[in-house]
Parts: structure tokens; C-alpha cells; sequence
């Protein structure tokens, strides 16, 4: 599997990324450490603790990588609950709803990419 291949598999933007770093060998290591990151973990530990501003700052964190990656489908999910756990507009009830997209969504770009890297 190329890394368009899993760009395109994870519902992500490859022309977007590559115009965003500098070298495929860049976005690569980038995309591989992903799964290293806690930004997840920490959202779903939130969730289940019913601690939504730390919820929020998760998804924020989550969004902001999956931006910079050109994670589209993961970023535009991540970007609904960021949105329905802000403070001052928070909606629980939705944000429960965008969670789960949110796991359907991270689990995509994580098989993606593990396939990937299984591969490479």
C-alpha cells in the first residue's frame, strides 16, 4: 500500500498534505506516529469519565493533528464535538453522538494506517 493508497483509505487529503510538508518521507513519519499519540486515548478516557472539559481539550488536540495531517474525515468529526463540548455553547447529549463518529472515524484511520505500515 502507497501512502496515497492510505490517504485515500482513511478518508484523508494526500495532494492537501504534500503541499503542507515538505517530503512524502515527512508525511510518513508524521502519519506513523500518529498512533503514538495520546490525543485519543485521552478523549475517550474523558468521555467515559464524564469530564468534558477535558473531553474538549482531547478533541481539540485531536482536530488540530488531524488538520495538519490532512485527516479530513477524522478532522471534520473531531471538529463536531470539539464544537458541542466548547464551554460556552456545550450540548452533552449531541456531543455523545460526535463521539461515537468520532470513534468510528479513528478506528478507519487507524486500521488505514496500521495497514499501511504493515506493508512498508
Amino acid at each position: 500500500m502507497s501512502l496515497q493508497e492510505c490517504y485515500r483509505e482513511l478518508g484523508g487529503d494526500y495532494g492537501d498534505v504534500m503541499q503542507r510538508l515538505p517530503s512524502e518521507t515527512m508525511v510518513k513519519k508524521f502519519v506513523l506516529k500518529f498512533m503514538n499519540d495520546k490525543s485519543f486515548e485521552n478523549l475517550c478516557n474523558a468521555m467515559n469519565q464524564g469530564d468534558y472539559k477535558q473531553a474538549f481539550i482531547a478533541a481539540h488536540t485531536l482536530k488540530g493533528i488531524c488538520q495538519n495531517l490532512s485527516f479530513t474525515m477524522l478532522y471534520h468529526s473531531s471538529v463536531k464535538l470539539s464544537d458541542a463540548l466548547r464551554e460556552k455553547t456545550q450540548d452533552i447529549e449531541t456531543a455523545k453522538k460526535f463521539f461515537l463518529l468520532v470513534v468510528e472515524d479513528y478506528r478507519t484511520t487507524a486500521n488505514a494506517i496500521r495497514k499501511f505500515e504493515s506493508e512498508n
